[in-house]
Order: structure tokens, then sequence, then C-alpha cells
């Protein structure tokens, strides 16, 4: 059995690597082996999805930075924390550095004998194309636009800023926080004892660059003696869920299905539970001796579109109702999120939805 995956992102590398490890033949079809990826780039893993990740597809314990507290803060409330999860046993969730993951797995696949890269494919090959299912990862592909344009999208009309800034040493550092300022949520997640990645949505402003940027880190920094704000990269931002996942035996996959507001850190940890479901799939074909086939992308479709989507729409919830609050410059979010926090069954609730994602 041979699965083909296009594109060349840390999904694919990913989705490929659990592949592999269950003995099943893939290619990865690229444009370009030159891929630059940003080193301000971090993504949060769940605990449950960092021990699935580290299980059944690469052990990353060693370079990911454990967070045991998340702290959340309001501008509306004076920078006065309205909410905080921490669990005394275990990790709450693990941050890793994009570029880290990905030289990983890259290494690990180019040394396994089921894998393979190759050059990028054309929609008229499709029909050519040595492979029992073909699994999209690449948003701006032509197949991406000839089979997966009907979608449910939104644009924030705001930018995210990433960067990592240098600070003294702090121990253990183990404290990811988050303010929701008037422009934007902003987010501290600590990647060492003297290195925190920062991530800050900002409402689009013409006049916003790296400077203003830099300023507002330095304002609501409530942590850390800062040594160095190194280079500022940033993206647009938008949600989307797709209204079809598949298109004979061709899936989409990743972004392409759905992307979040970075303010949760949802957005990979979606894509894993995505590959979870995928993998218990496929595995169950190949035990009872099954082809993989357009049926594996029906099946997958069924198990995961509804809870993306009452997942997705729920973060969509949350950002516009501090957004909403920010324009009338109340407080009554601020006053419900504490009450929320002090209730021990709720905040357990939110904290198992966090690492698990929903399911119905």
């Amino acid at each position: 059995m041979k699965v083909g995956i296009i594109g060349n992102n840390l999904t694919c590398l990913a989705l490929a690597k659990a592949l592999v490890n269950k003995e099943i033949f893939v290619d990865i079809f690229y444009k370009d082996k030159k891929i630059n990826i940003d080193k301000t780039r971090t993504i949060g893993i769940s605990k449950s999805n960092i021990d699935y990740f580290n299980k059944n597809i690469s052990n990353i314990k060693k370079i990911s930075w454990p967070i045991r507290k998340i702290k959340i803060y309001s501008e509306n409330s004076d920078n006065k924390e309205i909410i905080k999860f921490e669990n005394q046993r275990e990790n709450l969730f693990s941050i890793v550095e994009n570029y880290k993951i990905f030289d990983q797995l890259d290494t690990e696949l180019k040394n396994n004998k089921f894998f393979k890269y190759k050059n990028t494919i054309r929609y008229k090959d499709l029909d050519n194309i040595d492979c029992d299912l073909l699994i999209n990862c690449d948003q701006k592909h032509e197949i991406t636009k000839k089979f997966f344009l009907k979608k449910f999208e939104k644009k924030y009309e705001s930018t995210a800023y990433s960067t990592v800034i240098d600070h003294k040493v702090l121990s253990p550092n183990d404290i990811a926080m988050q303010i929701f300022t008037k422009k934007g949520p902003l987010a501290f997640l600590p990647i060492s004892k003297k290195k925190t990645s920062v991530v800050y949505s900002v409402k689009t402003n013409k006049s916003d660059d790296a400077d203003d940027v830099k300023n507002s880190i330095m304002k609501f920094n409530l942590n850390y003696q800062i040594k160095k704000i190194n280079k500022v990269s940033k993206f647009n931002l938008s949600s989307l869920n797709l209204r079809k996942y598949y298109k004979n035996k061709v899936l989409a996959f990743g972004d392409i299905l759905h992307k979040l507001h970075p303010l949760a850190g949802q957005g990979f940890n979606m894509t894993l539970r995505d590959i979870k479901n995928l993998l218990e799939i496929v595995n169950n074909r190949v035990d009872l001796g099954l082809p993989l086939d357009q049926s594996v992308c029906s099946e997958f479709q069924k198990r995961v579109k509804s809870n993306n989507l009452i997942f997705s729409e729920g973060i969509n919830f949350i950002y516009e109702s501090f957004n909403f609050e920010n324009k009338i410059k109340g407080n009554f979010i601020d006053r419900s999120v504490k009450l929320i926090g002090k209730n021990k069954l709720m905040n357990k609730y939110l904290k198992k939805i966090a690492d698990e994602g929903l399911q119905i």
C-alpha cells in the first residue's frame, strides 16, 4: 500500500512519519527542496497530543519545553489575572519551535526505507499517480483550486506578529501568559530558561510596525528582564472550515481543512487529532486486508468534520467576545471568566477540552 502526500510542510512530515511507522509506503510530492522555516514560529502541543506524538510519530521530548501553568490577563481589568489553569501532577502542554521539529522529522524520513521525496504533480497527472490514497496539504496547489474552494471562511482583519525574546535566566520558566489587550491577544510562550516566544494578534492598522509590536511587548511584559527582542515576523489572520473534505481518492488535510485564530494555540492540535483519527481508519483497513481508497476519505469526514466545525466556532466565539468587550469598553466578559475560573469543575472541563478537543 502507498500513500501520496502533496506539500512539504510540518503537517505533511508528521503525517508521513506516522504512516511509515506503520510500514506504509509514502511519497511526498513537493515543489522545491529549499524550505525556509521561520525561526520565530512555535507551536503549542497539548499533553495528550504530545504523548501521542512521542509514541506514534517521533520522540520530541528533547526539543519540547513543558508548560505547567497558563495565566490569562485583561487590559480592561488593569492587566490583572482573570483566570488560571494549572496541573500540579503533570504538564498542561509543551512548546516546540517549528524549525526544530521540522528538521527532526525531515532527517528521520530521509533515512526510512518506506519514504521518498518526489517532484510535484499536476492536476492532469492524477490518474497516473501510483498511490492508493492521495492527501493534499498544499493550499496553493492547483488541485486545491480544482477540488477544495468551497469553505466557511472568516477574515479577522488582523495581523499576527511573532518573535522570540532573550531574557535573563528564569527558572523554571514554565508559565504561559496571555494578555487580552485593547489591540488584540498577546501571548508569552516559554521555550527555554532564557528564551520566550511571543505572538501578538493585532487588529490591522497601517501604522503598526515591528517597533510598535516591540513597544507593546515591553509594556505588557509581566515576568521577564528582557535583553533582546529578535526579528519580528508577521502573517495575516483568518479562519476557515472546508465544506467537503475529499474528492474521489484525494483527501484535503491540515490548514486546507481548518484554520483557527492563534489565541488558543489549537491549530496544530486539531491537525494532530485528525492524524490520530486517520491513522485509526487506515490501521483498521490494513488489519482487515481492505484497500486504502475513497471510502477512507468518506469515513474520515464522518468522524471529524462536525467536531472540527464546532471547535472552530468555539474559538471564534471567544475571540469575538473579547473583541466586542473592547469596543464597548466593558469588563463583563472578564468578570464571567473569573467566575468560571473559580469553579473547579468548569476549570477542569475547559482544560480537558483544550487537551483532547471535543468528544461528541
